[in-house]
């Protein structure tokens, strides 16, 4: 789904949409289409608003010189003198931007079927970009003064190795045009990427639910609902995906209903959590 395979002719528009259709054709498989598309829809909206908040805070700031504002985000955000740490804060960043761009056209079928080129090329450019940023994540968790104690830094760790071990897998299955264990790598690999707007939106909507911070010392960062939140910010989404593709393929009546209601919960609470996100987090800063 996010990196296509070399050309395989006519054929290859038919064969990414055939799942689908033969999910549809089962009983309940048409709702747990509906309730996997809501979803998708919800996630990429939210993830457009924080692509639009990076853009606009970051860059901004940076083309105004004020790149000391950074420092009221994030520790030691912009460090003067520091060229070498600047520079890849900010590629890191830009990277952000680019990558959840690139992972919401990658998701569009009709861009997969009548622009196969197209669909090609930007999924090469997203594996290179998850590459780099899965390591340079890594790299800076533990060169900069990030907030967390040291079991949210072996969390984020975690995160951007498993972000290069799925792009590499994603890419392996693609260029081997085995399509149909591609598209299940490039799903994963996209929900790992999107693991730091997880803990945004799951971070905000507890805040919200909980009328303040329960669980960790707003101060250090640090307590043990962050630490579950830092795992689950990418174990959860991971595992409600194989839930899906297994009540896709193999599931009764039953399972895929119950998934398909599964998927209608996750799609309330991910719009909830974006709504809070924005209002208290993106929003004021960008105004």
């Amino acid at each position: 789904m996010l990196l296509s395979a070399p050309d395989t002719g006519a054929a290859a528009p038919r064969f990414i949409g055939a799942h689908s259709e033969v999910t549809r054709s089962k009983p309940g498989g048409r709702a747990l289409e509906m309730a996997a598309t809501a979803w998708c829809v919800v996630a990429v909206c939210g993830q457009m608003l924080f692509a639009i908040y990076v853009a606009a805070f970051y860059g901004r700031t940076l083309l105004a010189g004020q790149q000391d504002r950074w420092n009221a985000v994030m520790p030691e955000g912009w460090v003067p003198g520091a060229t070498a740490a600047n520079v890849s804060l900010s590629a890191h960043l830009l990277l952000a931007v680019l990558i959840l761009l690139s992972g919401a056209l990658q998701l569009v079928p009709q861009v997969r079927s009548r622009f196969p080129g197209l669909h090609r090329w930007n999924g090469r450019a997203y594996v290179v970009a998850a590459l780099l940023m899965g390591v340079g994540g890594i790299v800076m968790v533990w060169t900069r003064a990030t907030p967390g104690d040291t079991s949210a830094h072996v969390l984020v760790s975690v995160n951007g190795a498993l972000i290069v071990g799925f792009a590499l897998t994603a890419w392996r299955m693609a260029y081997t045009r085995r399509i149909d264990r591609h598209r299940r790598w490039a799903l994963r690999l996209w929900l790992a990427v999107a693991g730091v707007w997880f803990f945004r939106i799951g971070l905000t909507a507890w805040l919200v639910l909980n009328q303040g911070p329960r669980g960790f010392d707003p101060k250090s960062f640090q307590g043990p609902f962050l630490t579950a939140l830092g795992l689950a910010q990418y174990v959860l989404p991971l595992l409600v995906l194989q839930a899906y593709f297994h009540a896709r393929e193999h599931g009764g009546v039953a399972w895929r209903l119950g998934m398909t209601g599964v998927l209608v919960a996750l799609t309330a609470l991910t719009a909830f959590g974006s709504v809070c996100a924005s209002m208290i987090l993106w929003l004021p800063r960008i105004s």
